[in-house]
């Protein structure tokens, strides 16, 4: 209570030197997002004294005070003509403090980012966080701002902001206020007044090779997905995946029956130098893929949940929010005890959708599901770790491990939720004789108040369950527990076996799995032999995972050892494979030649049971709820 307190009382001392009524004004230039540089001028409306000025910390989706402050240089604040110094806090490192003189009512900023990745020479991703400014103690809610873009000549624009009008920009932003000049010829997109958590919320993406496409166009709101490319051909999307899409927003609807966007929009950049990213937003979506990550069949596999997944947060993320992960500003640490609901929920979601939409067969959804869960069962950490404390501690576990990842858990709520959610669905099938389903649930968890705008309805623990109960009165407080508070040898398999299936092990590959490894290709494809030794190697032989208390652990293998030869081969992966097969049955180990830091040594496997790779099978007599849950709602 001393904290809050605290807090309340330097809110109220800094609210006089903002005046909340008159919005801030940004306009970003990205005509060196080439070069990978945006430049910002920023004007805040101030009164005179003290002021302090923040820049975003915790990003809403990334459940980790990932703000890229570090990637800020060239600040420079000016009142009429005049330079305003300026000190960075000791301890908040996102916070800047100012004395506003008598008499100024307006301050101009300029900052530029060092953007590092999700650019190219031909495309750019605005994330605001970037490049924001706004000041301290306020909800952003209640803090108006208008934003302009500025983009070179000739490149489309994606946003589910609304334009208000182009033009050519002056030559520079404010009369000797600013630092910057934009590129002769560009264009300055500028959009409606909106509020600084939306505009946080709201990306854009922008490049030479740009494709708006309509979607569903019987489905109201209204739904696009915006393409840009680093190669023109790759933004014009296939009639087949569009109609895939299209069918996935058909989908939704009839799942959730609500929506909570007055508008919606897949951004979608595809490129090999921009880099990857999936990220939830209220109205939008930001996915970034590889050049041909949509249009090569090996590489779209494992990319076919993804628009489903970041569409499905709109609901469950974004509307329906943890009460812990919706604080009143970007400053406030978030707490994720509840992301195996936020992001657990909706990878179940994601791939049921996917599958339901096409945009992966039935099949495909089983393979990938015993991929899932196989992992997940060979996990070594699951015997110290709750999938809640994963939830919880997820702000550490973005941060990369390394190796013996395995033995940490990392962010397991993602998958071990799905596999819960899947219980849950095939619990409420079977007892009520296939009437309902965790449909029924979600079009009154993730449908309260019908169709909204983006708007937040937190919700907690207690809430979910009434509402789980709603649907079926069963002590779900339990259900619960079990699987997610408490540590388990085991993930969650009733859902599977609930829903006809068994997960066995086999000495083929599934054709998911196969194209998953052409996906990466032979060089840095390797071969996986978790499942049978307990590790992964790379295609030059390098050991990237070992297995904790696995077989190969046991043998002494660490993370980055080099395999030179097994048995009388030299490494490959067929020859791995090959040794594989002939320990079955045989009592001999598998000789293994390596390189440990500086020196070669010999060592022996002990492990007799051949190629094991994850795979479900059908259980003749039982009722195939998989199949049922998969198949479309919209006939």
């Amino acid at each position: 209570m001393k904290n809050h307190l605290a807090l309340a009382a330097i809110s109220l001392l800094a609210l006089p030197a903002f005046a909340q009524k008159t919005p801030i004004k940004i306009t970003v230039d990205l005509t060196e997002a080439p070069r990978k540089l945006y430049h910002a001028e920023i004007d805040l409306p101030v009164k005179s004294g003290p002021v302090t000025l923040l820049t975003p910390q915790w990003i809403p989706g990334d459940h980790a005070p990932n703000g890229e402050a570090n990637a800020i240089a060239g600040v420079e604040f000016t009142a009429n003509g005049k330079t305003l110094p300026w000190r960075r806090d000791d301890v908040n490192l996102y916070e800047f403090h100012l004395d506003i003189p008598a008499g100024v009512t307006t301050i101009h900023a300029h900052l530029d980012a060092i953007a590092a990745d999700r650019n190219s020479r031909q495309m750019a991703c605005l994330e605001w966080e970037r490049l924001m400014l706004y000041p301290a103690h306020i909800p952003v809610k209640d803090i108006a701002i208008e934003p302009s873009v500025t983009t070179p000549a000739g490149w489309g624009i994606g946003t589910a902001l609304t334009t208000t009008g182009t033009g050519v920009p002056p030559a520079t932003t404010g009369v000797a206020e600013s630092a910057h000049t934009p590129a002769a010829g560009s264009v300055t997109t500028h959009f409606a007044a909106t509020n600084v958590e939306q505009l946080l919320d709201s990306p854009v993406i922008t490049g030479k090779y740009f494709h708006e496409f309509p979607l569903a166009p019987e489905v109201t709101p209204k739904h696009f997905i915006d393409v840009v490319s680093d190669e023109p051909e790759d933004s014009n999307l296939k009639p087949e995946l569009l109609a895939s899409i299209s069918n996935l927003v058909r989908e939704a609807g009839a799942a959730y029956a609500s929506h909570h966007y007055n508008a919606y929009h897949f951004l979608l950049t595809l490129s090999n130098v921009a880099g990857g990213e999936g990220l939830e937003h209220h109205q939008s979506s930001d996915n970034g893929v590889g050049e041909k990550g949509f249009s090569d069949p090996a590489q779209y596999l494992g990319n076919s949940d993804l628009l489903s997944h970041e569409f499905t947060h709109s609901w469950d993320g974004k509307y329906r929010r943890p009460s812990t992960l919706y604080q009143p500003d970007f400053a406030t640490p978030q707490q994720g005890m509840l992301l195996w609901v936020y992001e657990g929920m909706t990878q179940y979601m994601g791939n049921v959708l996917a599958a339901r939409s096409g945009l992966k067969t039935q099949a495909q959804y089983r393979d990938m599901l015993a991929l899932s869960a196989a992992s997940l069962d060979n996990e070594s950490g699951r015997i110290w770790r709750s999938v809640e404390d994963t939830s919880i501690a997820s702000s550490i576990d973005r941060r990369p491990i390394g190796p013996w990842g395995n033995w940490s858990r990392g962010q397991s709520y993602y998958q071990e939720g799905e596999l819960v959610w899947l219980d849950a669905d095939t619990l409420i099938r079977e007892k009520t004789g296939g009437k309902k389903s965790l449909t029924d649930f979600q079009k009154i968890f993730l449908g309260k108040g019908g169709d909204t705008g983006p708007i937040v309805a937190p919700y907690d623990r207690k809430q979910l369950i009434a509402d789980l109960n709603e649907v079926l009165p069963y002590d779900w407080a339990t259900f619960l527990h079990d699987r997610i508070d408490v540590p388990t040898p085991h993930t969650d398999l009733a859902g599977i076996e609930r829903g006809g299936y068994k997960l066995v092990y086999t000495d083929k590959q599934s054709p998911s799995e196969r194209m998953l490894g052409a996906a990466r290709g032979p060089r840095g494809g390797g071969v996986n032999v978790w499942y049978s030794l307990g590790m992964r190697i790379t295609g030059d032989g390098t050991v990237a995972e070992v297995k904790y208390d696995g077989v190969a652990d046991k043998a002494g293998l660490n993370p980055g050892d080099k395999i030179f030869g097994v048995n009388s081969e030299i490494f490959s992966a067929d020859a791995m494979r090959k040794a594989l097969d002939d320990s079955k049955g045989n009592t001999q180990p598998i000789h293994l030649m390596m390189q440990d830091g500086t020196k070669l040594t010999a060592l022996d496997i002990n492990y007799h049971d051949g190629q094991r790779y994850p795979s479900l099978v059908r259980v003749e007599g039982t009722t195939d709820y998989l199949d049922e849950i998969t198949k479309p709602l919209i006939k």
